[in-house]
């Protein structure tokens, strides 16, 4: 018998000071039985730095969640798709191959990457060249420490407010903080 995705609930304050974004987000994310609680935090914490852009990109007539991800590799961990159904954003976490990114790209508006674990710089060492040609992609890198402690933040039912400001991220559950500044690669 297949192991089955075990579901985490999340209320999230969104204060994005530098879009002038400020709404609350009620989340449902599946963690997949391979999923680590630090993958899933980063997952929350992609979605919380681009949900802005229900209003900036989609005029506030969007749906921003999230993917089957691991589940389903044809389909991103977050998207951003318009009324219509456009995909305006998709959102990998961690080391994607360059096919599934490059596939990526000729579905969507936007293609985001967060990697985030010690061996992230030489995935991108390894990659680089082959994402060049990808104008719709950016890269971001989650610095370690800051995605294990974001696996501290994990709770079955969690309350959550994120803070944006100057492009560096402040979650914290009423108890504690993590401060998150993902360095832009591409």
């Amino acid at each position: 018998m297949a192991l089955k995705s075990t579901i985490f609930k999340a209320n999230v304050q969104v204060a994005d000071i530098d879009h002038a974004y400020y709404a609350d987000h009620a989340l449902t994310l599946a963690r997949h039985p391979s999923e680590t609680d630090e993958r899933m935090m980063i997952r929350l914490v992609a979605l919380a730095l681009n949900a802005h852009k229900l209003q900036t990109v989609c005029d506030g007539d969007g749906t921003l969640g999230f993917g089957a991800g691991l589940s389903d590799p044809d389909e991103p961990d977050v998207w951003l798709r318009d009324f219509t159904g456009r995909t305006r954003l998709w959102i990998e976490v961690g080391q994607p191959e360059d096919k599934p990114l490059a596939k990526a790209c000729s579905k969507a508006d936007e293609v985001q990457v967060y990697c985030f674990n010690h061996a992230a710089e030489i995935w991108w060492r390894g990659i680089e060249n082959k994402l060049s040609r990808l104008s719709a992609l950016s890269a971001y890198r989650v610095p370690t420490a800051a995605s294990q402690a974001l696996a501290t933040l994990a709770r079955r039912s969690m309350q959550l407010q994120a803070t944006i400001q100057e492009g560096a991220l402040m979650l914290g559950d009423g108890s504690a903080t993590v401060d998150i500044e993902p360095v832009r690669w591409k």
